[in-house]
Protein backbone atom coordinates (compact mmCIF):
# COMPACT_ATOMS: atom_id res chain seq x y z
CA UNK A 1 0.00 0.00 0.00
CA UNK A 2 1.46 3.43 -0.90
CA UNK A 3 2.52 5.63 1.98
CA UNK A 4 0.14 8.48 1.02
CA UNK A 5 -2.73 6.42 -0.36
CA UNK A 6 -3.53 5.16 -3.85
CA UNK A 7 -1.78 7.51 -6.24
CA UNK A 8 -3.40 5.77 -9.21
CA UNK A 9 -6.88 6.95 -8.19
CA UNK A 10 -8.11 10.38 -9.26
CA UNK A 11 -9.31 12.85 -6.66
CA UNK A 12 -12.58 14.80 -6.69
CA UNK A 13 -11.05 17.69 -8.68
CA UNK A 14 -11.23 21.41 -7.99
CA UNK A 15 -14.60 23.11 -7.96
CA UNK A 16 -15.05 25.93 -10.48
CA UNK A 17 -16.56 28.24 -7.85
CA UNK A 18 -14.33 27.11 -5.02
CA UNK A 19 -13.82 29.85 -2.40
CA UNK A 20 -10.74 31.99 -2.89
CA UNK A 21 -7.98 31.74 -0.35
CA UNK A 22 -7.54 34.49 2.21
CA UNK A 23 -5.16 37.25 1.02
CA UNK A 24 -2.51 36.34 3.62
CA UNK A 25 -2.28 32.72 2.47
CA UNK A 26 -2.64 33.64 -1.21
CA UNK A 27 0.26 36.10 -0.92
CA UNK A 28 2.59 33.48 0.49
CA UNK A 29 1.45 30.92 -2.08
CA UNK A 30 2.22 33.37 -4.90
CA UNK A 31 5.53 34.31 -3.29
CA UNK A 32 6.50 30.64 -3.16
CA UNK A 33 5.49 30.03 -6.75
CA UNK A 34 7.17 33.17 -8.07
CA UNK A 35 10.18 33.10 -5.75
CA UNK A 36 12.83 32.70 -8.44
CA UNK A 37 11.06 35.20 -10.69
CA UNK A 38 11.10 37.71 -7.84
CA UNK A 39 14.84 37.24 -7.51
CA UNK A 40 15.26 37.89 -11.25
CA UNK A 41 13.03 40.95 -11.06
CA UNK A 42 15.00 42.32 -8.10
CA UNK A 43 18.20 42.02 -10.16
CA UNK A 44 16.49 43.89 -12.99
CA UNK A 45 15.26 46.59 -10.60
CA UNK A 46 18.75 47.07 -9.20
CA UNK A 47 20.04 47.84 -12.70
CA UNK A 48 18.30 51.21 -12.39
CA UNK A 49 20.87 52.14 -9.74
CA UNK A 50 23.88 51.59 -12.04
CA UNK A 51 24.12 55.32 -12.91
CA UNK A 52 24.33 56.15 -9.18
CA UNK A 53 27.11 53.59 -8.72
CA UNK A 54 29.04 55.08 -11.65
CA UNK A 55 28.60 58.61 -10.29
CA UNK A 56 29.71 57.57 -6.81
CA UNK A 57 32.74 55.74 -8.25
CA UNK A 58 33.69 58.85 -10.28
CA UNK A 59 33.67 60.98 -7.14
CA UNK A 60 35.84 58.45 -5.28
CA UNK A 61 38.33 58.00 -8.11
CA UNK A 62 38.51 61.52 -9.56
CA UNK A 63 37.47 63.53 -6.53
CA UNK A 64 41.01 64.51 -5.52
CA UNK A 65 42.66 64.75 -8.93
CA UNK A 66 39.93 66.26 -11.12
CA UNK A 67 37.04 67.59 -9.05
CA UNK A 68 35.21 69.29 -11.92
CA UNK A 69 35.19 66.10 -14.04
CA UNK A 70 34.01 64.06 -11.05
CA UNK A 71 31.15 66.47 -10.34
CA UNK A 72 30.17 66.54 -14.04
CA UNK A 73 30.03 62.75 -14.27
CA UNK A 74 28.12 62.52 -10.98
CA UNK A 75 25.60 65.15 -12.16
CA UNK A 76 25.03 63.43 -15.51
CA UNK A 77 24.61 60.05 -13.85
CA UNK A 78 22.22 61.57 -11.30
CA UNK A 79 20.08 63.04 -14.08
CA UNK A 80 20.09 59.70 -15.91
CA UNK A 81 18.95 57.93 -12.75
CA UNK A 82 16.15 60.47 -12.28
CA UNK A 83 15.04 59.95 -15.90
CA UNK A 84 14.95 56.16 -15.45
CA UNK A 85 13.48 55.84 -11.96
CA UNK A 86 9.78 56.41 -12.70
CA UNK A 87 9.52 54.31 -15.89
CA UNK A 88 11.65 51.60 -14.27
CA UNK A 89 9.18 51.45 -11.38
CA UNK A 90 6.28 51.31 -13.84
CA UNK A 91 7.84 48.32 -15.61
CA UNK A 92 8.41 46.58 -12.28
CA UNK A 93 4.88 47.06 -10.98
CA UNK A 94 3.46 45.85 -14.29
CA UNK A 95 5.33 42.56 -13.89
CA UNK A 96 4.18 42.28 -10.26
CA UNK A 97 0.62 43.15 -11.28
CA UNK A 98 0.70 40.19 -13.65
CA UNK A 99 1.94 38.02 -10.79
CA UNK A 100 -0.89 39.25 -8.55
CA UNK A 101 -3.53 38.54 -11.20
CA UNK A 102 -1.87 35.16 -11.91
CA UNK A 103 -1.61 35.98 -15.60
CA UNK A 104 1.10 34.68 -17.95
CA UNK A 105 4.09 36.99 -17.91
CA UNK A 106 7.26 37.06 -19.97
CA UNK A 107 9.26 39.24 -17.63
CA UNK A 108 11.62 41.12 -19.93
CA UNK A 109 8.97 41.68 -22.61
CA UNK A 110 6.36 42.83 -20.08
CA UNK A 111 8.84 45.05 -18.24
CA UNK A 112 10.21 46.94 -21.23
CA UNK A 113 6.83 47.22 -22.93
CA UNK A 114 5.47 48.95 -19.82
CA UNK A 115 8.67 51.01 -19.54
CA UNK A 116 8.18 52.33 -23.08
CA UNK A 117 4.39 52.81 -23.07
CA UNK A 118 4.22 54.55 -19.68
CA UNK A 119 7.35 56.69 -19.96
CA UNK A 120 5.60 60.06 -20.42
CA UNK A 121 3.52 59.65 -17.25
CA UNK A 122 5.94 57.61 -15.15
CA UNK A 123 8.79 60.10 -15.67
CA UNK A 124 7.12 63.03 -13.85
CA UNK A 125 5.81 60.66 -11.16
CA UNK A 126 9.33 59.44 -10.53
CA UNK A 127 10.64 63.01 -10.37
CA UNK A 128 7.95 63.90 -7.82
CA UNK A 129 8.91 60.88 -5.70
CA UNK A 130 12.62 61.68 -5.79
CA UNK A 131 12.07 65.38 -5.08
CA UNK A 132 9.79 64.73 -2.10
CA UNK A 133 12.06 62.01 -0.68
CA UNK A 134 15.13 64.24 -1.07
CA UNK A 135 13.30 67.12 0.63
CA UNK A 136 12.10 64.90 3.47
CA UNK A 137 15.59 63.43 3.90
CA UNK A 138 17.28 66.81 4.05
CA UNK A 139 14.56 68.14 6.35
CA UNK A 140 15.00 65.19 8.70
CA UNK A 141 18.67 66.12 8.97
CA UNK A 142 18.48 69.94 9.04
CA UNK A 143 15.43 70.67 11.20
CA UNK A 144 16.62 68.64 14.23
CA UNK A 145 19.95 70.53 14.05
CA UNK A 146 18.12 73.88 14.14
CA UNK A 147 15.95 72.68 17.03
CA UNK A 148 18.99 71.47 18.97
CA UNK A 149 20.84 74.76 18.39
CA UNK A 150 17.88 76.87 19.56
CA UNK A 151 17.40 74.71 22.65
CA UNK A 152 21.10 75.04 23.52
CA UNK A 153 21.31 78.81 23.03
CA UNK A 154 17.79 79.64 24.23
CA UNK A 155 17.42 82.23 21.45
CA UNK A 156 14.11 82.24 19.60
CA UNK A 157 11.44 79.55 19.40
CA UNK A 158 11.90 76.07 17.95
CA UNK A 159 8.15 75.59 17.39
CA UNK A 160 8.32 76.60 13.74
CA UNK A 161 11.00 74.00 13.04
CA UNK A 162 8.95 71.30 14.76
CA UNK A 163 6.02 72.22 12.52
CA UNK A 164 8.18 72.18 9.37
CA UNK A 165 9.74 68.88 10.40
CA UNK A 166 6.35 67.19 10.96
CA UNK A 167 4.95 68.73 7.76
CA UNK A 168 7.84 67.46 5.62
CA UNK A 169 7.50 63.94 6.98
CA UNK A 170 3.71 63.96 6.58
CA UNK A 171 3.95 65.10 2.96
CA UNK A 172 6.55 62.41 2.29
CA UNK A 173 4.31 59.67 3.74
CA UNK A 174 1.32 60.87 1.70
CA UNK A 175 3.36 60.95 -1.54
CA UNK A 176 4.77 57.48 -0.83
CA UNK A 177 1.24 56.09 -0.33
CA UNK A 178 0.09 57.89 -3.48
CA UNK A 179 2.89 56.09 -5.33
CA UNK A 180 1.36 52.77 -4.25
CA UNK A 181 -1.46 53.56 -6.69
CA UNK A 182 0.03 55.99 -9.21
CA UNK A 183 2.34 53.56 -11.03
CA UNK A 184 -0.30 50.82 -11.03
CA UNK A 185 -2.89 53.14 -12.58
CA UNK A 186 -0.35 54.38 -15.12
CA UNK A 187 0.25 50.84 -16.42
CA UNK A 188 -3.32 49.53 -16.11
CA UNK A 189 -5.58 52.46 -17.13
CA UNK A 190 -5.82 55.19 -19.77
CA UNK A 191 -6.27 57.99 -17.24
CA UNK A 192 -4.54 61.32 -17.76
CA UNK A 193 -1.65 62.14 -15.43
CA UNK A 194 -3.81 64.70 -13.62
CA UNK A 195 -6.49 62.08 -12.92
CA UNK A 196 -3.86 59.55 -11.87
CA UNK A 197 -2.63 61.99 -9.21
CA UNK A 198 -6.19 62.87 -8.21
CA UNK A 199 -7.26 59.25 -7.82
CA UNK A 200 -4.03 58.30 -6.06
CA UNK A 201 -4.57 61.02 -3.48
CA UNK A 202 -8.19 59.94 -2.97
CA UNK A 203 -7.28 56.25 -2.57
CA UNK A 204 -4.54 57.19 -0.10
CA UNK A 205 -7.21 58.35 2.34
CA UNK A 206 -10.04 55.99 1.31
CA UNK A 207 -7.89 52.94 2.09
CA UNK A 208 -5.77 54.63 4.75
CA UNK A 209 -5.77 51.64 7.11
CA UNK A 210 -4.57 49.26 4.40
CA UNK A 211 -2.03 51.80 3.15
CA UNK A 212 -0.52 52.21 6.60
CA UNK A 213 -0.27 48.43 6.94
CA UNK A 214 1.37 48.21 3.51
CA UNK A 215 3.78 51.00 4.43
CA UNK A 216 4.62 49.25 7.71
CA UNK A 217 5.26 45.87 6.07
CA UNK A 218 7.25 47.13 3.07
CA UNK A 219 9.11 49.71 5.16
CA UNK A 220 9.85 47.17 7.88
CA UNK A 221 11.30 44.72 5.37
CA UNK A 222 13.45 47.47 3.87
CA UNK A 223 14.60 48.63 7.32
CA UNK A 224 15.69 45.10 8.24
CA UNK A 225 17.87 44.88 5.14
CA UNK A 226 19.31 48.34 5.76
CA UNK A 227 20.40 47.25 9.26
CA UNK A 228 21.82 44.00 7.89
CA UNK A 229 23.76 46.01 5.30
CA UNK A 230 25.22 48.25 8.03
CA UNK A 231 26.40 45.33 10.17
CA UNK A 232 27.23 42.83 7.41
CA UNK A 233 28.18 44.95 4.38
CA UNK A 234 30.27 42.35 2.55
CA UNK A 235 27.64 39.61 2.84
CA UNK A 236 24.84 41.97 1.81
CA UNK A 237 26.74 43.03 -1.29
CA UNK A 238 25.92 39.56 -2.60
CA UNK A 239 22.36 39.48 -1.22
CA UNK A 240 21.06 42.95 -2.16
CA UNK A 241 21.04 42.39 -5.94
CA UNK A 242 18.39 39.69 -5.38
CA UNK A 243 16.38 41.01 -2.39
CA UNK A 244 14.46 42.93 -1.01
CA UNK A 245 13.30 45.52 -3.60
CA UNK A 246 11.05 43.16 -5.58
CA UNK A 247 9.61 41.56 -2.43
CA UNK A 248 8.79 44.93 -0.82
CA UNK A 249 7.25 46.15 -4.08
CA UNK A 250 5.26 42.92 -4.39
CA UNK A 251 3.73 43.60 -0.97
CA UNK A 252 2.69 47.05 -2.23
CA UNK A 253 1.21 45.77 -5.50
CA UNK A 254 -0.58 42.82 -3.89
CA UNK A 255 -2.25 45.06 -1.29
CA UNK A 256 -2.91 48.09 -3.48
CA UNK A 257 -4.17 46.72 -6.79
CA UNK A 258 -7.44 45.27 -5.36
CA UNK A 259 -8.24 48.80 -4.13
CA UNK A 260 -7.78 50.15 -7.68
CA UNK A 261 -9.98 47.36 -9.02
CA UNK A 262 -12.72 48.17 -6.51
CA UNK A 263 -12.79 51.96 -6.79
CA UNK A 264 -11.45 52.70 -10.30
CA UNK A 265 -11.63 49.73 -12.70
CA UNK A 266 -14.84 47.97 -11.61
CA UNK A 267 -16.95 51.19 -11.64
CA UNK A 268 -15.68 51.94 -15.16
CA UNK A 269 -16.88 48.57 -16.48
CA UNK A 270 -20.09 48.86 -14.47
CA UNK A 271 -20.92 52.09 -16.33
CA UNK A 272 -20.39 50.27 -19.61
CA UNK A 273 -22.55 47.38 -18.44
CA UNK A 274 -19.63 44.99 -18.74
CA UNK A 275 -17.77 42.70 -16.36
CA UNK A 276 -14.19 43.50 -15.44
CA UNK A 277 -12.14 41.00 -17.50
CA UNK A 278 -9.47 40.90 -14.77
CA UNK A 279 -11.82 39.17 -12.35
CA UNK A 280 -10.84 35.56 -11.77
CA UNK A 281 -14.40 34.27 -11.81
CA UNK A 282 -17.46 35.66 -13.59
CA UNK A 283 -21.07 34.58 -13.84
CA UNK A 284 -22.05 33.36 -17.29
CA UNK A 285 -25.54 34.20 -18.51
CA UNK A 286 -27.70 31.48 -20.00
CA UNK A 287 -27.34 27.76 -19.82
CA UNK A 288 -24.03 26.07 -20.41
CA UNK A 289 -23.86 23.20 -22.84
CA UNK A 290 -21.48 21.41 -20.51
CA UNK A 291 -21.42 21.85 -16.75
CA UNK A 292 -18.16 21.90 -14.85
CA UNK A 293 -18.33 19.03 -12.36
CA UNK A 294 -15.07 19.91 -10.57
CA UNK A 295 -15.36 18.99 -6.90
CA UNK A 296 -18.59 16.98 -7.45
CA UNK A 297 -17.58 13.82 -9.25
CA UNK A 298 -16.69 10.73 -7.29
CA UNK A 299 -13.10 9.51 -7.34
CA UNK A 300 -12.57 7.00 -10.10
CA UNK A 301 -11.69 3.53 -8.95
CA UNK A 302 -9.31 1.40 -10.95
CA UNK A 303 -10.47 -2.23 -11.13
CA UNK A 304 -8.24 -4.75 -9.48
CA UNK A 305 -6.24 -6.87 -11.85
CA UNK A 306 -6.98 -10.60 -11.83
CA UNK A 307 -4.03 -12.74 -11.00
CA UNK A 308 -2.85 -14.85 -13.88
CA UNK A 309 -0.41 -17.69 -13.89
CA UNK A 310 2.27 -17.32 -16.43
CA UNK A 311 5.91 -17.53 -17.14
CA UNK A 312 8.21 -15.15 -15.25
CA UNK A 313 10.86 -13.52 -17.40
CA UNK A 314 13.96 -12.56 -15.49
Amino acid sequence: MPLFGGYEQSGPGIAKNAPKKKPFFRFWELTGRKFWKLLELNLLMMCCGIPLIIGFAAVLILGETDTSAAMLIAAVMGLLFAALFGPWMAGSVQVLRKFTLEKPCFMMQTFFRAFKSSYKQALPMGLIDLLVLASAGSGSYVYPLFIQKINETGEGSSLIYYILFIASLSIAFVVIMMSFYAYLMIVSTDLTFKNVLKNSLALTFIALKKNLLTLLLAGGLTAVFVLLTIYFPYIMMVVLPFVPASFATFIVVFNSYPVIQKYVIDPYYAQLGEVNPELSFSENEGENLFEDQGGKEKPAEIPKKKSRKGKTIS
